[in-house]
């Protein structure tokens, strides 16, 4: 049947787009007791190919003029080649009489890769991929000896695919796809524009043209160098100069960060950056000068180690950076900060130390010229300017040195700032002004960065503005309140208002993002705490629902994080200030004030965690408000809450075994047998089944306490001694399930309890037992059951990505050198 298809239906054009799909199909099977057989199988249909589709034929050309039924006829070649080499290629390589085969039909996937068609490119791509990957990890260290001393030495598989692979590198470096980190692209208009949408699918194809690239580099990196030089001599020389052809060797250029030895990649940059700063000044018109701009950005930012290690380099890159930051071509400012920032904090600490050769480390000569860098830059370009300018200053270790830098850094924030603040000393309603809400926003944001990058050192800064950022801050609310009353609700809707919250919330963010890089809370106690509570507690008690702002209880789980049992003494005040005014908004339904209802479960989690003794002093009726939001965040119908909801309730029930005992007998009396029905209640709804494992850890947590006889107390005023809790708890759950399930028989829900007690020490056998009772229940009424095991599937995929970043990290090159982590940088 098989020689059938291929010697008489494959040369027929009617029937062969139908064979070649029952061919692959057939090449996709793995039996290795008819290896043979598919060695002449591929023969064989080699043989017929050649028939029809000579070797010799420029593909690309004729794919282009094609007709539909004759594309895909190439389409299908693609899948079929690529299949069948990916499940049987060693089989055909091993066999010396059948090589010549195998070379071949490489050749057919080196000229359908040419084809200008992205699907039938990608088919391609992933085997090429699979194939340089496999080569690579044969002697994934070759790289450092035979490859860069002779190239491919004595490995013979290598010198099989060698010529192959080389038409292979000139593909991926003449093809390779947009980066996103690059911003300034070519529209099919052939205009020079802004990229403003990030798109998926090219980022991704991206990625994966940039591995095998990488992997294509470390089985020869002469080849790949040479390539490179050659396509960039031509775009100097004018023979291949387009805007689309130094694109793609530019961005092949920066994928390739990282996978070559440092001496070999400092002698091939020095020549790439010198050979692009020439055609810079070379080429006329301002959207030439930004195509090739924004290259020399994207290049230099994928090369932190070299700039590194050479230190004239650096400043000439940065130098020319600040020149980008004065160009007004849509997107050059922008790459120009990004890169900017990406160079600050890859070499940050060049940045703050005297150089060889200079009188001064070159963050003096920034902090110098900073207002003439940043003066045609937009306000969020801005931003990312101080960012950058923030970590480097992080850098320096000379903490009186750090002190001025930061003096000088805020300069020009900070004379705005008392401006707008003498103004409105003069005339408070000065804050209402468009243009100073405004100004004020801008500063809040720049602050906002500089305290990202600048961790702790900031409360140098923090302590100038702290007193009339919160003035700013009540002022602005009551303000909002005001127009809320004039005019209602509807009033925060407008631009005006809705800058002035916008205001409210920066400030809770700048002062929440300071206190997550302390290490210490002894500051926040004596210089932040006191004025916060009646500029920003009182005032979130005292606003209208609508203009109380969310990020109060972000920044308020964030502080008591950090400040944990020293501020233990001031949760009562802030439960009154916030906790039931919030409860108000959201307690009506799933929907309203969706940041706040986030926000408050963050809160209550950074006090259980952190303040627990603190919840046992409320009085029981607050208590029993704690533990009712918990119970009906179980049951919210967004994941994110009712998870935070299951993390509180697990760190509820682990503090109170280590608490105050009287304390726990008390919970366990009134609330045990309660949690217990509550979580029964979630695990059965369809909707909850993503909670599965921290189902099964709570209800084994919770038969645990009862078996190993922690609860001092009876659970019913019907049992007279304690020691009885296990029983009545299984005959509790027993009578529960009964009338919840009333389909399942006595002996059914037996076995099912006897379970939960014997495996409440096991969590993986309790799940599966928790899980097949999911499954009895939905058999009985014929629902679907596979959304038990998504949780599952979930985990196996966070491991195998897992797993798989693990092997990137482990090949030079594959990450992208921003991706890396600190402690794996040279």
């Amino acid at each position: 049947m098989v020689n059938t298809l291929i010697d008489i239906f494959l040369t027929v054009p009617m029937f062969r787009n139908v064979t070649l799909r029952c061919l692959t199909e057939i090449a996709s099977i793995q039996v290795s007791q008819y290896e043979d057989k598919f060695i002449e199988f591929f023969h064989r249909t080699m043989v017929q190919l050649k028939t029809v589709l000579p070797l010799t034929i420029d593909l690309k050309t004729v794919y282009r003029a094609a007709k539909d039924e004759d594309q895909n006829f190439i389409q299908n070649l693609a899948l079929f080649l690529s299949s069948f080499l990916k499940e049987h290629g060693l089989l055909i390589e091993r066999s010396n009489v059948y090589k010549q085969t195998l070379i071949e039909a490489l050749q057919y996937l080196v000229l359908i890769s040419e084809v200008d068609e992205i699907e039938i490119f990608k088919i391609c791509l992933e085997y090429w991929n699979i194939l340089s990957a496999e080569l690579y990890r044969d002697v994934p260290f070759q790289r450092t000896a035979s490859s860069y001393l002779g190239r491919s030495g004595d490995n013979t598989r290598q010198q099989l695919y060698a010529a192959i692979l080389s038409k292979v590198r000139r593909i991926m470096i003449s093809r390779m796809a947009r980066p996103e980190e690059v911003l300034v692209v070519e529209n099919e208009r052939g205009e020079v524009v802004r990229e403003f949408m990030k798109d998926t699918d090219a980022i991704n194809l991206y990625k994966n043209m940039r591995e095998t690239l990488v992997y294509l580099t470390h089985l020869d990196y002469v080849d790949t160098e040479s390539i490179m030089t050659e396509k960039l001599a031509n775009q100097v020389n004018g023979t291949e100069w387009s805007w689309k052809n130094l694109n793609t060797l530019c961005w092949a250029i920066g994928s390739i960060s990282g996978s070559m030895v440092e001496d070999d990649e400092k002698r091939f940059l020095v020549t790439v950056i010198k050979e692009l700063l020439g055609l810079c000044e070379q080429k006329r018109g301002k959207d030439n000068k930004a195509i090739i701009a924004s290259n020399i950005m994207y290049v230099v930012g994928q090369y932190p180690r070299f700039l590194r290690a050479h230190w004239k380099f650096l400043k000439t890159v940065v130098n020319k950076l600040f020149e980008f930051m004065h160009e007004t071509h849509e997107g050059v400012q922008d790459m120009a900060c990004d890169t900017f920032i990406k160079i600050a904090q890859k070499c940050r600490r060049h940045f703050v130390v005297t150089q060889l050769g200079e009188s001064q480390p070159f963050v003096d000569e920034i902090l110098q010229n900073i207002n003439g860098i940043i003066c045609h830059l937009e306000p969020h370009q801005v931003h990312t300017f101080y960012e950058a300018v923030g970590n480097m200053i992080a850098a320096c270790s000379d903490i009186v040195q750090q002190t001025k830098f930061i003096e000088r850094y805020m300069q020009l924030p900070n004379g705005t700032w008392n401006s707008i603040i003498n103004e409105a000393k003069r005339s408070v309603d000065s804050l209402k002004d468009p243009e100073t809400v405004s100004s004020i926003l801008n500063i809040l944001k720049i602050n906002i960065r500089a305290s990202k990058a600048l961790g702790a050192p900031y409360v140098h800064q923090l302590i100038k503005v702290y007193q009339d950022m919160l003035h700013v801050y009540k002022v602005t609310s009551e303000n909002i309140n005001q127009a809320i009353h004039i005019n209602g609700p509807i009033v925060v809707k407008q631009r005006l208002i809705k800058s002035m919250m916008t205001i409210k919330e920066d400030t809770l963010i700048l002062i929440g993002n300071y206190f997550s890089k302390l290490t210490s809370s002894q500051q926040i106690r004596e210089q932040f705490l006191n004025p916060l509570f009646p500029f920003v507690l009182t005032d979130y008690r005292d606003c209208h629902p609508d203009a109380r702002e969310a990020e109060v209880l972000n920044m308020l789980a964030t502080l008591i994080a950090k400040a944990e049992l020293t501020i233990a003494n001031r949760i009562p005040e802030i439960f009154d200030l916030t906790f039931e005014h919030t409860l108000h908004m959201i307690d009506k339904n799933f929907e309203d004030y969706p940041d706040h209802r986030k926000n408050f479960y963050v809160f209550l989690q950074s006090v259980t965690n952190s303040c627990f003794p603190a919840l046992l002093a409320l009085s029981p009726a607050q208590f029993k408000l704690v533990y009712d939001s918990i119970m009906w965040a179980l049951k919210h119908t967004m994941r994110t809450i009712s998870e935070l909801g299951l993390e509180i309730l697990q760190i509820m029930l682990r503090k109170f075994l280590t608490c105050d005992p009287q304390a726990a007998q008390t919970f366990y009396q009134v609330y045990y047998l309660e949690t217990m029905q509550h979580i029964f209640a979630v695990v059965s709804e369809r909707s909850h089944t993503s909670g599965l494992t921290a189902h099964s850890q709570i209800l084994a947590n919770l038969f645990l306490i009862a078996e190993q006889a922690l609860i001092k107390v009876p659970l019913a005023p019907e049992i007279q001694d304690p020691a009885q809790n296990l029983l009545y708890v299984q005959q509790f759950m027993a009578n529960l399930l009964k009338t919840a399930f009333p389909h399942l028989q006595a002996e059914q829900i037996k076995v099912i309890i006897e379970g939960f007690v014997t495996l409440d020490q096991d969590i993986a056998g309790f799940k599966e037992h928790l899980r097949d009772f999911l499954v009895q229940i939905r058999e009985a009424t014929g629902s679907d059951t596979a959304d038990l095991y998504l949780e599952d599937r979930e985990q196996a995929l966070k491991r195998a990505a897992e797993e798989k970043r693990q092997i990137q990290m482990s090949v030079p090159g594959i990450l992208n050198p921003h991706e890396i982590p600190e402690d794996m940088q040279d």
